[in-house]
């Protein structure tokens, strides 16, 4: 065997679902056409002399060239290479049931990768299918969440599929698959040298990890962000932007309505401009690591801020008080890659439930890194200028009747308080 060649360890079958060396014969490989997956590809044909149809995933990734990445599949001996335009699937099927939730993993995750990988798993089972595959393959490694929700999926849809994953089994190095890829002709994207970070992105945002980012004391390189400008580059005078939400769905901005593809997409540049959107994460592993990424959201962190502020206007004090830790839990699961877990499911129909009532328009002021909430309308608002100041009102709220209000609602608090303080006298 070559030098560049991964190493030929032992198989040792630790799940159900792991494909053996001998009941590989067609896979299915989920392709970005990056240096781990195009290494994949010829390296299962040679270890498993096995045939490869190749899948790549349309999520809004920015700057992408699909014919490129078709033709590459094809040049390292791919029997075909599907792309499939899956935007709007991501969009109204995943993206929109994570604004319902207000969904932050952690506090400041918005989850855009994590919501990528269910239907990514689920259109390779469809394609694994259509093209006789007996065994997907993907490109993640064993320290990463990404793993978990693909196989987690793939297990739930199709349980006769068997799955492999090469870089989490040979454990080479960025400067081995190089090795590799140079031995056997295979193009290397952005040339040879190691890149400093590990990039992901889809329409929903961009995460950056590894290098040095992995040092906690060291702030963010500027070299990090390519999405969103940084916020003291961002312009000298704010701009305010009106988005409008039907039942809980953004419909329009600055009254033109979108399709939530195009709208995504322009909130994403607004906020991007505005250098919106930064978030650096310390975050906990579903596989028990503590990392730290760097996240540039620029649509969520104007979507979601402006959905949590409508939100809060048309729901009562119990719903505002109570949903917060559904949304908590909703994150939490997809995150963890449970797509197809029972309680997401009625979780949803709880976010469905609530956001009927979450019609209206919030204008958000952008400038230099923030996105604040600065108007808000709704018909639906519990909301009255007339009950809300300081004098005279009627109707359906007495000030006269305060008082009366004030004694029975503090009246077992200070009934402990007597007590306390007669125990304490004692």
């Amino acid at each position: 065997m070559a030098a560049a060649d991964p190493p030929n360890a032992p198989f040792v079958k630790t799940a159900s679902y792991e494909a053996e060396p001998h009941e590989v014969g067609r896979v299915l490989l989920l392709y970005s056409g990056g240096l781990d997956t195009s290494v994949m590809l010829k390296w299962i044909q040679d270890e498993y002399e096995a045939e490869v149809v190749a899948l790549t995933v349309n999520l809004g990734q920015p700057g992408e060239d699909y014919e490129v990445v078709r033709g590459k599949a094809l040049d390292l001996g791919a029997l075909e290479c599907r792309v499939v335009d899956a935007r709007d699937e991501f969009a109204e099927s995943y993206v929109l049931p994570a604004i319902k939730a207000n969904a932050l993993y952690g506090g400041g995750y918005p989850l855009f990768t994590a919501l990528g990988r269910p239907l990514i798993a689920k259109l390779a089972v469809a394609a694994a299918r259509e093209t006789g595959c007996d065994t997907i393959a993907h490109g993640c490694t064993g320290k990463g969440n990404d793993q978990v929700r693909i196989e987690a999926t793939v297990a739930a849809l199709a349980p006769e599929l068997r799955l492999i994953a090469p870089v989490r089994g040979w454990q080479m190095g960025r400067e081995e698959e190089i090795a590799y890829a140079r031995e056997h002709g295979i193009p290397v994207k952005g040339g040879t040298e190691a890149p400093p970070y590990s990039i992901d992105d889809n329409l929903w945002g961009r995460s950056s990890e590894g290098g040095p980012i992995e040092d906690l004391a060291e702030p963010p390189r500027e070299d990090v962000f390519q999405l969103v400008t940084r916020p003291e580059e961002a312009p000298d005078e704010p701009q305010l932007v009106a988005i409008e939400f039907e039942r809980g769905r953004p419909v329009a901005l600055d009254g033109e309505r979108l399709g939530l593809v195009e709208l995504l997409e322009r909130a994403g540049e607004l906020g991007a401009r505005h250098g919106c959107g930064i978030v650096d994460h310390i975050e906990d592993r579903i596989v028990g690591l503590k990392v730290r990424d760097l996240y540039e959201a620029p649509a969520a962190a104007l979507i979601l801020t402006a959905h949590r502020e409508l939100e809060k206007l048309v729901s009562t004090i119990h719903q505002n008080n109570f949903k917060p830790g559904l949304d908590r839990q909703w994150a939490f699961l997809a995150y963890a890659g449970l797509w197809q877990e029972p309680l997401l499911g009625d979780l949803d129909a709880f976010m469905d439930r609530v956001n009927d009532q979450v019609t209206g328009a919030i204008t958000m002021k952008l400038f230099k890194g923030s996105a604040t909430a600065v108007a808000r309308s709704s018909p639906n608002a519990l909301y009255d200028p007339a009950l809300a100041g300081f004098g005279e009102s009627g109707g359906l709220f007495s000030q006269t009747a305060s008082p009366g209000f004030i004694e029975l609602w503090s009246l077992q608090s200070r009934m402990a308080h007597g007590l306390r303080n007669r125990e304490e006298g004692d």
